[in-house]
């Protein structure tokens, strides 16, 4: 077992309050790692179990499999209806979660310390034997069916999905997870059963629990929970190049808003530069109104109500990406200063005064997410997806700290590439043609 002691500062109310965090490190007996912070004042523990793989997993012609098996994990399991699981769950004031995203199978359970078999084992029946009938799987697939056709309708979800399936293509970062009409109609329990055995299995686990439990009872726990899911799943699809080059792809829309998302390829989550990219990224359009794409394109020229970036790094890809809406008549000049303030702070770089700023908010905002034992297990199963250490809630503040601005200077002239940059615009924007 590995500890490790983290000391938090917070500022509420205008005071600093110090808060520690033991992160205690533990393997089971049948070979379960976890990361476990043991908090007793509060009788109520919070459990986040991650697996990679995920909707990626998704067998050819069979998309959006994986997500409506999650779907289904608290519709009926073991001898019990759905209607007999939920009315259980709630008995016990137990909270349960089960979420799919392209990399990430996400399940949080939330309980309290009094009911904690209880829980553990309802929970074990919705992961180890659910029982997948098919009037649930015909109710929950009528839900995800409305949820596509509100997406076909939606102008940023097609600008998204637009984007998507061209710089990814048959990847299965090419298309949504919840799959088309037609895949999702095709589906049969035989194809959920095959999802959940290749989407929940040992080899790609991470856990993390915190709250009123001590590390020697987590190990026997997790065995019992968890221990009967099948040891290895199937290989990972290859990693996939973006490929998108730069330009403008026009999707007809008849509204009086175009909406652009845009990007190009990015920069991987280990790279040694990650840090100095984060903050480019926040000083160029993830800093809220602090940032340069915000001032340029709604302060000073109001062609929007807002517009954002983010960095993207994906398992087998990675980008920068953003957002912005404006009426058809203004979408044009929106991506022009878009794009020539990508320009500007890749040939420019960032002034110091911007670089100190950027590390003072970025560095004290950090610690205010931990803020409750949920927060803090999605945290700690976070880092451990991405393989860092424990150590790294310490060290986080002293990476971004030591970025300097010559780093800053060359990532940026490294990582932007304005003529590389692809808008995809849903609408009817006036003047502008897709370009390929």
């Amino acid at each position: 077992m590995r500890r490790i002691l983290i000391a938090l500062c917070l500022m509420v109310g205008g005071t600093t309050a110090w808060a520690e965090i033991d992160i205690q490190e533990v393997t089971s007996a049948g070979g379960i790692n976890a990361w476990v912070v043991e908090e007793p004042s509060i009788p109520f523990i919070a459990l986040e179990i991650r697996f990679r793989g995920s909707a990626s997993l998704d067998l050819p012609g069979k998309r959006g499999a994986t997500n409506l098996m999650m779907g289904l994990l608290e519709e009926g399991a073991g001898d019990m209806t759905a209607q007999e699981f939920q009315t259980a769950r709630e008995a016990l004031a137990a909270s349960f979660g089960f979420r799919a995203f392209d990399d990430t199978l996400s399940i949080s359970a939330e309980f309290l310390t009094e009911n904690q078999d209880e829980a553990l084992a309802l929970l074990g029946q919705a992961l180890i034997a659910p029982t997948f009938t098919q009037d649930a799987l015909d109710r929950v697939r009528a839900q995800v069916l409305v949820g596509i056709a509100g997406d076909e309708k939606d102008p940023d979800t097609i600008a998204s999905a637009t984007f998507d399936a061209a710089a990814f293509g048959d990847h299965p970062y090419g298309s949504a997870i919840d799959g088309t009409v037609e895949s999702l109609n095709a589906l049969t329990r035989e194809d959920l059963v095959t999802a959940h055995q290749n989407a929940l299995t040992r080899d790609r686990l991470v856990v993390s629990v915190v709250g009123d439990v001590t590390a020697d009872q987590v190990g026997p726990m997790l065995d019992t929970l968890l221990g009967a899911l099948p040891a290895e799943g199937p290989a990972l699809p290859d990693d996939v190049a973006f490929g998108l080059e730069g330009g403008i792809t026009v999707v007809d829309y008849d509204t009086p808003q175009s909406v652009a998302y845009f990007g190009h390829a990015g920069i991987k989550r280990d790279d040694a530069d990650f840090f100095a990219a984060y903050i480019i990224n926040h000083v160029l359009g993830a800093g809220g109104f602090e940032s340069r794409l915000m001032n340029e394109v709604r302060e000073k020229r109001g062609l929007t109500y807002g517009i954002g970036t983010y960095l993207v790094p994906k398992f087998h890809a990675e980008m920068i990406l953003g957002t912005v809406a404006s009426s058809n008549a203004t979408i044009g000049e929106a991506i022009a200063v878009t794009r020539d303030e990508w320009r500007r702070m890749a040939e420019e770089g960032m002034t110091a005064q911007e670089l100190e700023v950027a590390k003072t908010y970025l560095t004290g905002e950090y610690p205010l997410r931990f803020d409750g034992n949920s927060e803090i297990a999605k945290i700690m199963a976070g880092m451990q997806m991405i393989d860092l250490p424990p150590s790294y809630v310490v060290n986080r503040n002293d990476f971004i700290n030591a970025v300097t601005l010559d780093d800053i200077n060359r990532v940026a002239a490294e990582l932007l590439r304005p003529d590389d940059l692809h808008f995809v615009v849903v609408g009817k924007p006036e003047g502008l043609e897709s370009t390929q």
